[in-house]
């Protein structure tokens, strides 16, 4: 059975869930709440990369090697304040810097603003770091990010990073998943009609749901970095995460899926507060830690 504070986080989307088909606009930034504070952790506000970003900086972590965290909200929310809780929590595990940065939002910032934007701020970074100090992070639409920017690097000349961790990667446009309906009763939030919804304001009237940058499902994954999907059990994207480490396999990449029974779409927002959560960050650290050297 799920813990009472991993439960937190359903009741949370069944609350954007209600609040919308009511009428009423949810809080994504309540979306940060769920996060217990990560003790010793230092947040800085920069401008560095070009966009609005933040530094996060565990007290004695290594400052030679860092996390690109990039957070989710379905490319039409989410901030570097909701999310910045969760990587440090992530960035504390692993003993590494973080850099947290905001990207253009959908509807207004169609695709493929929010790739070029991750791509900019990746190369931005290797003036600091070699890439094999660098590790991407990111959840539910960052998770696709994590894996469409080393895509659009790659068609740069940039080279890849040293390891990629995804949380609940939406990825699936087509929206083909099976667990959209296995799972419509235990989600909470993403539904198919919501989820087609997002893929519209994301891709834009001429968008194509099957664009390699948008939907690494239909990309050549070959030479991308050590890729770790977690995704929950009861989340309808579940799927997602099941097709991507399929076609990441099948290219080649090394790849490591856990799957957290009972949990929900990005159950490790509740960090600090459930042993879910706490659980799932630490299997990203020590599979991250000897990725950047630092085991």
């Amino acid at each position: 059975m799920a813990s009472r504070q991993s439960a937190a986080v359903r009741a949370m989307y069944e609350r954007w869930t209600a609040d919308r088909l009511n009428g009423r606009p949810a809080d994504p930034e309540s979306w940060g709440d769920l996060t217990a504070e990560p003790r010793g952790v230092d947040y800085v506000e920069t401008s560095g990369p070009g966009t609005p970003a933040m530094w996060l900086t565990p007290h004695g972590a290594a400052t030679d090697r860092v996390l690109l965290c990039l957070h989710g909200g379905g490319y039409v929310g989410g901030s570097v304040y909701t999310h910045r809780k969760m990587y440090g929590h992530l960035a504390k595990a692993v003993g590494a810097r973080a850099l947290l940065f905001e990207y253009p939002f959908a509807p207004g910032h169609a695709h493929p603003a929010q790739v070029e934007r991750a791509t900019d701020v990746y190369r931005w970074l290797l003036g600091t770091y070699a890439a094999r100090r660098i590790a991407f992070a990111g959840d539910s639409a960052g998770g696709a990010l994590a894996v469409t920017t080393q895509l659009n690097a790659r068609a740069r000349g940039l080279p890849p990073p040293a390891a990629a961790m995804a949380i609940s990667p939406w990825v699936d446009l087509e929206l083909r998943g099976e667990t959209y309906r296995t799972n419509a009763l235990t989600d909470g939030c993403f539904y198919r009609d919501f989820v087609d919804g997002l893929v519209d304001a994301f891709l834009g009237p001429d968008g194509d749901r099957r664009d390699p940058l948008a939907n690494p499902l239909h990309a050549d994954l070959t030479g991308l970095a050590p890729l770790f999907v977690q995704a929950g059990g009861h989340e309808t994207l579940l799927d997602d995460s099941r097709m991507l480490v399929e076609r990441a396999r099948n290219a080649g990449v090394e790849v490591r899926f856990d799957v957290f029974e009972e949990q929900v779409h990005t159950f490790q927002m509740a960090a600090g507060r459930a042993p879910e959560a706490d659980d799932a960050i630490a299997r990203f650290a020590s599979w991250a830690r000897p990725k950047l050297g630092l085991a």
